[in-house]
């Protein structure tokens, strides 16, 4: 590692030593760096390392609210603006009780690189709360909603943030928050995206990130003369994520094998068809149901209780898309020995670093989250261009730029990474083509 970013990194950890996601996601980027660095003393000159890993600002509030039991609720809300250089803030917002400072500086550094490599002018950040819409009704969590957004209209706008949802922030959440914004504002703007097609939205965008992992996992399958078309694929996760991934494999010609939730994951050596994802999507969209239902209903398809799919069958490629951190080195190696060679994140960092290195050892295809989930931010950063035009673009047009913008991001991380020696590294290419964008920027701005 060079010595300029060794030194940022050990400040890192010594000032956020309780942090254990923010410090990964560091390590994972500064390590990358060091030929940029090696042969830009610029940087180091201008202090971009520091800067960067310093959040520009942490906002922390209360968020009490009064439930459908007229009992008042108090939860913490956070929103971490990361980074600007390049555009306004943008990133989403997850209400999830695993919420905690950590978790969102992470996602928050992670998002200054994504949204880089997107090329659309939009800076990192990210927010949420530990409150768990899971179960609630629908007026307790407009309730809340309209409580962490009496304080949040104050630090956002269409130039300055542009939040968007996360986990356990999805339609019905984004309406809610919108809502009070317009009503707070007076301003009818395109503070958020997300948004219901019929009142500001942008067609495309539910499936955007599942999407656009398949077009990126395609690219890296074409460096080597391979399909998706006829390949054995695993999907973690049940959300809007994974289930725009499965449909978007099944469409390409893959046989995806599984899914999960936080209870547990179904084998279904069968394959997930079309009609089988339907059951999924109004299970986990309508009724809110678990994943177990899918095994009680389909013969064949076995569920196995808080487990993980990859040490379970054997599969070509496989798509974490559910959390961080969900495939370890176990699973890595598990993955290896059933055949897979093909890995593409749709959650952001759900592969540990030991699982990342043990896969580069082995010559997968792995398709970081920075780069291969990017289609949700990018289409988001669509969303934002058809508010400022006052105008709709069709669902073909907006799935061809998202595609179009996948293929480019494929592109840019493997000319980054062959420019300085790394060729079919594309944890190091994400990482460097989205750097320089940003530190050229913060140079060129001064502090």
């Amino acid at each position: 590692m060079n010595e300029y970013g060794k030194r940022v990194l050990e400040d890192v950890i010594a000032k956020n030593a309780d942090q254990s996601e923010f410090i990964q996601a560091v390590r994972e980027v500064i390590d990358t760096l060091s030929p940029v660095l090696d042969s830009n003393p610029n940087y180091e000159q201008n202090a971009i390392l520091e800067r960067i890993v310093v959040p520009e600002r942490i906002l922390i509030f209360q968020v009490p609210w009064v439930d459908s039991n007229n009992k008042v609720q108090v939860n913490k809300g956070y929103r971490i603006q990361f980074n600007s250089a390049i555009g306004p803030y943008k990133g989403g917002l997850r209400f999830h009780p695993s919420v905690n400072l950590s978790i969102l500086k992470f996602l928050g550094f992670e998002q200054i690189f994504k949204n880089s490599l997107t090329t659309l002018p939009m800076g990192g950040a990210k927010g949420g709360s530990n409150f768990d819409p899971k179960g609630k009704s629908d007026l307790d969590v407009m309730s809340f909603c309209q409580s962490f957004m009496r304080e949040l209209y104050r630090h956002i706008g269409p130039n300055i943030d542009v939040p968007a949802g996360d986990i356990g922030v999805g339609a019905r959440e984004i309406g809610y928050l919108f809502g009070q914004y317009k009503k707070i504002v007076n301003a009818y703007e395109g503070v958020l995206t997300g948004k219901n097609i019929n009142w500001g939205g942008s067609l495309i965008r539910p499936q955007a990130t599942g999407y656009g992992n398949v077009y990126f996992m395609n690219e890296m399958l074409k460096t080597r003369g391979e399909s998706i078309e006829g390949k054995t694929a695993m999907v973690s996760g049940s959300g809007n994520v994974a289930q725009y991934t499965v449909m978007k494999l099944i469409s390409m010609g893959a046989k995806v094998i599984s899914m999960s939730d936080s209870s547990g994951c179904i084998i279904d050596k069968d394959g997930i068809d079309l009609e089988k994802l339907d059951f999924i999507m109004q299970l986990k969209n309508v009724r809110r149901g678990r994943i177990r239902e899918y095994a009680e209903k389909f013969t064949g398809a076995k569920y196995f209780e808080k487990q993980r799919p990859w040490r379970l069958a054997k599969t070509d490629i496989a798509a974490p898309s559910a959390t961080q951190n969900e495939l370890d080195l176990d699973d890595a190696k598990a993955l290896f020995e059933g055949g897979c060679f093909c890995v593409s994140e749709g959650a952001n960092m759900p592969s540990t670093s030991e699982a990342v290195a043990f896969m580069q050892s082995k010559n997968f295809l792995f398709g970081p989250a920075k780069a291969a989930n990017a289609g949700g931010v990018a289409t988001s950063g669509l969303e934002m261009s058809q508010n400022s035009l006052r105008m709709s673009w069709s669902a073909e047009d907006v799935d061809a730029k998202l595609h179009g913008i996948m293929q480019n991001i494929h592109a840019a991380c493997t000319s980054a990474a062959e420019r300085f020696g790394m060729k079919g590294n594309y944890v190091a290419g994400a990482n460097i083509a989205g750097f320089l964008k940003v530190a050229d920027a913060m140079v060129d701005q001064g502090i």
